[in-house]
């Protein structure tokens, strides 16, 4: 049976492939938008068109940029190894670079969704749209809902995806590795907290947080980019398994 590794991964991978990222943001702003603006319900609330135009150009990025040798080296993985990606970045990177188990924790960008359930807020049981790299217009509606489409994309104040099934792969993991992300939403620490004492985490980022101290794994601190830390340590890792 293969071991399973979890890579956890965050905005530094998509960095190295031109993305503009969330954690770029400066001074509260992300593309010259406020983050309140675009990335919250209340933004939503006041100005619908203004947010989907937000994503519309997020989404019309995607096309204009590459997955890197960081998401092709992760792929190598999946010969010797279960390898599960979880990732808080909404870009089709990671699916486009081959990897096959993908859990979108902030969702996808590819993907819309209608803005109400019925009679309430959007559940799991309302239908999610693939809408490729189509924009999302005022009057677009959820033909189950009524409700106008919005991005399928996690806001602030709003609960990600499949968390109960991420805790469970890394329950299950043999191996983790983070990449690129800084660890600051506060949910993705809770990710190891019930790691065993002693696991083996692997944590490539050019600064990484520090926050993990405080647990009792075995942290090896590969403190460089996304495409040089991941290639570098998945070659170890294939020629350690060979």
């Amino acid at each position: 049976m293969k071991k399973k590794i979890v890579v956890f991964t965050g905005a530094g991978i998509s960095k190295e492939s031109g993305v503009d990222t969330f954690r770029d943001a400066v001074d509260g702003l992300w593309e010259n938008h406020k983050i309140e603006d675009v990335c919250t319900m209340d933004g939503w609330r006041k100005d619908r068109e203004k947010v989907l135009n937000f994503y519309n150009d997020r989404r019309r990025q995607m096309p204009t940029v590459e997955p890197n040798d960081a998401h092709k080296a992760l792929l190598k993985l999946e010969e010797y190894f279960d390898v599960t990606i979880i990732t808080q970045n909404v870009d089709d990177l990671h699916e486009r670079g081959g990897s096959s188990d993908i859990i979108h924790l902030h969702g996808e960008l590819t993907k819309a969704r209608g803005s109400f359930g019925n009679g309430g807020p959007w559940n799991i049981h309302n239908p999610v749209y693939d809408i490729g790299y189509g924009d999302i217009n005022i009057g677009d509606k959820c033909e189950s809902t009524d409700s106008q489409l919005r991005p399928h994309i996690v806001w602030f104040g709003e609960y990600p995806f499949r968390v109960n099934e991420a805790y469970g792969k890394f329950l299950s993991a043999d191996i983790v590795i983070i990449v690129g992300t800084s660890l600051q939403i506060g949910y993705t620490l809770s990710f190891f907290d019930n790691l065993p004492k002693g696991f083996n985490v692997i944590y490539i980022d050019p600064n990484p947080s520090r926050d993990l101290d405080t647990l009792d794994l075995n942290i090896e601190y590969v403190e460089k980019g996304a495409v040089e830390g991941v290639t570098e340590i998945v070659e170890r890792i294939i020629n350690e398994q060979k």
